[in-house]
């Protein structure tokens, strides 16, 4: 449990210390942070180092399709108020990258850790967390990850029992499934924009009725929570009904709701609203992401989503036509190697702005494109991109191992 400081075993400590040998030899052989391989070293000399680590943390975990990486980082920032965070800031998030980020934070007090949606049961066993903050489920990497409905029900069999406080957002029906296992959960109606994955209720598999912002199942009974915290506008709506001004240098809806999350979690360790909020403010960028950089002459605005759910979100945040955009598409292992999802995204909104298409899968795109009737021109990289885009701030808008290739190529 945390407050526990029994010193690691000599096992442990080799472990550690195995790791971050095997991650320095990845970084100077420049094949990225080391982060993962150095983990996985570590746990293959010690399975147990994970709990081992996690012993003298407060950690709160956060899972969720989208938003993930973002709202760990909020969180982060919150909680750095009342003490010293370590957390895996730039999204490494399966066991072995969760490992290596705890392996530095020997000094912290709290653990704040991004979890990839099917290993969250299993390191929620491992770490004892005090807080879980689950945010959406939606369709993603079909290839790879369970549907959406078979992750929830691993979710509220993984969490039955868990002492964890679960911070979970009561719009997602999805997600109140999956958190109504627990014994105590504090709602947040943090909103819901993507609902494609949520028409048939997940308790009996009846239609879903959405009278507004409501949800209910007409056949079981299962319907939404009662929040005790709301996000209104631009305010967060407190338990007690006060309204706190949320300010962020990061755009969009979605990261207001990310920070209503991630003040209800901050609260659970007695950080007030107006103290957590006023931290996230000094959020401008997350692993890239939101940042303008300088390329060629030209701004460009990169912006990260990986799934139909995200790709709506971001269609959001751009500036209106006659605004250039430059969409990238891969399907390497990270991202998912099947592109039928781009068949869900609502391509139509960006009518009106020219389009420029890079990445591996360009020419799915391209398809997907040409079907919604919109002008774009494809193009061999993002230097031609970028060359043939007419004057103005270009968006960027990328999935994931396409972002990483755009950060490389303009140094960010």
């Amino acid at each position: 449990m945390a407050g526990n400081t029994e010193p690691l075993s000599p096992r442990a400590k080799l472990a550690v210390t195995a790791g971050k040998a095997a991650a320095a030899v990845s970084r100077a052989a420049g094949r990225g942070s080391g982060s993962v391989i150095g983990g996985k070293v570590a746990l293959r000399l010690d399975p147990d180092l994970l709990g081992a680590l996690a012993q003298h943390l407060d950690v709160v975990l956060v899972s969720a399709t989208n938003g993930k990486t973002t709202t760990t980082r909020l969180i982060a920032e919150a909680l750095r108020a009342s003490g010293p965070v370590v957390s895996n800031a730039l999204g490494a998030n399966m066991p072995a990258g969760i490992t290596s980020a705890l392996a530095g934070g020997s000094d912290a007090k709290y653990g704040v850790i991004e979890v990839d949606e099917k290993y969250l049961a299993g390191v929620a066993r491992d770490v004892t967390p005090k807080v879980i903050a689950l945010l959406n489920l939606s369709r993603d990497q079909l290839d790879r990850a369970a549907e959406t409905r078979m992750l929830a029900e691993k979710w509220r069999e993984g969490l039955q029992g868990s002492k964890a406080v679960i911070v979970a957002n009561c719009d997602d029906p999805l997600i109140v499934w999956s958190a109504s296992s627990s014994q105590n959960v504090v709602w947040v109606a943090a909103g819901q924009e993507w609902k494609d994955d949520a028409w048939s209720c997940p308790s009996c598999g009846g239609v879903m009725q959405r009278p507004g912002d409501d949800w209910f199942c007409g056949e079981c009974g299962f319907r939404r929570p009662t929040p005790s915290w709301v996000l209104s506008g631009d305010h967060v709506l407190d338990p007690h009904g006060s309204a706190w001004p949320i300010h962020l240098q990061l755009p969009g809806r979605a990261n207001k709701a990310n920070a209503a999350s991630s003040a209800a979690v901050a609260a659970v360790f007695g950080v007030p609203p107006q103290v957590a909020l006023e931290r996230m403010y000094q959020v401008q960028a997350v692993a890239g992401r939101y940042d303008v950089v300088n390329f060629q002459g030209r701004e460009l605005r990169l912006l990260l989503a990986k799934n139909p759910a995200g790709w709506l979100e971001t269609f959001s945040l751009i500036d209106p036509p006659p605004t250039p955009v430059i969409l990238s598409v891969n399907a390497r292992g990270a991202d998912g190697t099947d592109t039928s999802w781009l068949w869900d995204v609502d391509y139509p909104r960006l009518a009106g702005h020219p389009i420029f298409v890079i990445g591996d899968r360009k020419l799915d795109l391209a398809v997907r494109l040409e079907v919604a009737g919109l002008d774009f021109r494809v193009c061999e990289t993002l230097d031609e991109a970028v060359q043939l885009a007419p004057p103005g701030q270009i968006e960027l808008i990328a999935n994931y191992t396409a972002f990483q290739d755009v950060r490389r190529r303009v140094g960010n």
